[in-house]
């Protein structure tokens, strides 16, 4: 057909629903079959045949033989939408700032799996870099942003305490204390303890319903980064990751 990009058919019982959940949108009170037949203009056997699929999908929702208003489910796509597209795009320039104002490298990773992949990062405009890698995974317990999952992930288990350098946690009841000094402060460390001479600070970024989304974080040369310059970087750190929820309908 022409004007249709190739391959992109429109398919007629979609369109129409979406127009439904378009005309639902548009109403502050819901609107009865015949009504929501006329907007989208179909007779009411049709709109009535939509509606039940769309109710029993929970995309709308109607109590006795009310009207029909738009469902729930709706906001539970709405808020995996904007945790799965915003999330980067909104991270990008906190990250600039972070890498520039700390001169360390900035990094954000998302839980998945039970672990933090990094997804983006702002590198240190140091001549000594701590270079971040897209696409790396955490290690749950020997780095900062895998204690974050660790605290704030949804039942998330370290698996195997392996030792990586002589400072990785390899001790049950000492990586749990340490989760639980990370839920009380709001932050995590890791100094040495993935590579020798890798030290980084993480910070957790929380969605609209108070789950983890991602993990702000500052790397750089452990020799770099001395318990007084990590406490100087805390603030700036935990400020841009509340900053972050706050962006993407969290908590601040």
């Amino acid at each position: 057909m022409a004007g249709e990009p190739s391959g992109r058919r429109a398919v007629g019982s979609v369109a129409r629903a979406i127009a439904l959940l378009d005309a639902l949108a548009e109403s502050d009170t819901g609107l009865g079959v015949n009504e929501l037949a006329r907007r989208i203009a179909v007779n009411a056997s049709t709109a009535s045949r939509l509606l039940a699929t769309l109710e029993q999908a929970g995309l709308v929702e109607r109590t006795g033989a009310g009207p029909y208003r738009l469902g729930l489910r709706l906001v539970t796509l709405s808020d995996r939408v904007l945790g799965q597209l915003d999330v980067r795009q909104r991270a990008r320039p906190i990250l600039s700032r972070l890498a520039a104002q700390t001169g360390e490298t900035a990094t954000l990773s998302v839980p998945s799996g039970g672990e933090a992949i990094t997804v983006d990062f702002v590198p240190s405009g140091s001549s000594v870099v701590s270079m971040a890698r897209v696409g790396r995974p955490s290690i749950l317990h020997a780095t900062a942003v895998g204690k974050i999952v660790l605290a704030f992930g949804p039942a998330a288990e370290a698996g195997p305490l392996t030792a990586l350098t002589d400072r990785t946690i390899t001790d049950p009841r000492a990586l749990r204390k340490e989760i639980e000094a990370v839920r009380e402060q709001g932050y995590a460390e890791a100094i040495g303890e993935r590579e020798p001479d890798l030290g980084a600070i993480g910070a957790p970024v929380f969605g609209r319903g108070g789950e983890l989304v991602a993990i702000l974080g500052l790397q750089g040369p452990a020799s770099r980064l001395p318990a007084a310059t990590r406490k100087q970087l805390r603030e700036p750190l935990v400020e841009a990751a509340a900053e972050l929820s706050a962006l993407i309908g969290g908590a601040r």
